[in-house]
């Protein structure tokens, strides 16, 4: 087995762990500095959006020797607009300009055909409205509203109101952090921005989503036995599905890696920016808010609870008899419901990862010395 397979099974064992929970302020205050900082770059800088959203032209040329920041330089000056420039594989260029009213679009086009010298009919323009726009932006809102209230619904029944909360907290951050670094690089935002976005928030769910079942499994029962507290058992549970975690994320950010800084910086295709940032990003964020946040809010608002709160009482009075008895605490603890009547072979009530191996085996039951003398 591999080291990092051996890691991840020594952790899913509760062998090793890192206290996720214990040190959750640390990291509720690399959030919120993370988040401040989006914020700030999308109040100071704002988002840069595309034509789709905020109407504009895009015009497509036939072959031509002009070099891309020399029409980049002649499309600003025709419009008056910033300027997107890409060659096409034939030659040509696409001069993509946002802003600018559709009764204006000749007279720029007839001033690119000038000062790039080419034909003025043989340059294809698309428009689009900015009424058009601004029902793409809504419908892109409305998806997104409609989205998280799905996820809170669909949380709230299949585990409680309190993991609904921590998640829609978690997907909340994954945004702003997401949307914050497209106002700090400056990348256009288009349709395909919105569809990473919409595609990263689906995976930051599935991963916590994976945490938090762990989590309602083994807290089945959890205050008929007293050798754990709920944010204990939080932590095994991050702890057991780190490893799965980092897998999935690595697997996922190497090929939008690729298509980031190979396709979109190396080789220039500047479309699959609008897309590959949003992914690449929101993955990574996802990931962090899945360990980091979602699952230490759920313990937070768990220990709340007077049952959660009593639970606690009675493991740290528990630990503190058996040190000073000297016992271990490792010991399996028995569950309540047992009395001293019952066989001393009974079951022990075991909550965590632990507790497959704390069952006594049903073969080993049978595996002692026969009795009788051998014929």
């Amino acid at each position: 087995m591999s080291k990092l397979g051996t890691l991840g099974a020594r952790l899913h064992r509760g062998e090793i762990g890192y206290d996720f929970v214990g040190k959750r302020k640390i990291w509720y205050g690399v959030s919120i500095l993370i988040t401040i900082t989006a914020i700030v770059g999308l109040a100071v800088r704002g988002l840069n959006m595309g034509i789709e959203f905020q109407g504009g032209a895009v015009f497509t040329t036939e072959k031509t020797s002009i070099s891309v920041s020399q029409a980049e330089t002649y499309a600003e000056e025709a419009s008056g607009h910033d300027a997107i420039v890409q060659k096409l594989g034939n030659g040509g260029l696409r001069i993509q300009i946002a802003g600018i009213d559709t009764g204006k679009s000749d007279q720029i086009k007839q001033e690119l055909a000038k000062d790039l010298k080419v034909d003025a009919e043989k340059i294809n323009a698309d428009l689009v409205g900015p009424s058009w726009g601004d029902q793409v932006a809504n419908k892109a809102w409305q998806g997104l509203a409609i989205f998280l209230v799905l996820v809170v619904i669909y949380l709230a029944i299949a585990f409680e109101w309190r993991m609904a909360v921590a998640a829609l907290v978690a997907l909340i951050h994954d945004i702003t952090i997401t949307v914050g670094v497209y106002a700090l690089v400056g990348f256009e935002v288009t349709p395909g921005t919105v569809i990473g976005l919409l595609t990263i928030l689906g995976y930051s769910l599935y991963d916590t989503v994976v945490v938090f079942d762990s989590l309602k499994e083994q807290t089945k029962d959890i205050t008929k036995q007293t050798r754990w507290t709920y944010s204990e058992i939080a932590d095994r549970s991050i702890n057991g599905t780190l490893v799965r975690s980092i897998n999935t994320t690595v697997v996922a950010l190497l090929p939008v890696g690729g298509l980031l800084f190979i396709g979109g910086g190396v080789l220039g295709a500047g479309m699959l920016n609008d897309i590959s940032l949003s992914l690449f990003v929101g993955l990574a964020a996802g990931a962090y808010s899945s360990i980091f946040i979602a699952t230490p809010l759920v313990a937070d608002l768990k220990e709340r609870e007077p049952q959660m709160k009593a639970l606690r009482k009675r493991v740290l009075a528990k630990r503190a008899a058996a040190a000073a008895k000297g016992e271990s605490l490792e010991a399996p603890v028995v569950d309540e419901r047992y009395d001293e009547d019952e066989p001393e072979d009974a079951t022990p009530a075991v909550v965590g990862p632990r507790a497959q191996r704390a069952q006594p085996s049903s073969r080993g039951r049978g595996r002692g010395r026969p009795s009788g003398k051998r014929r």
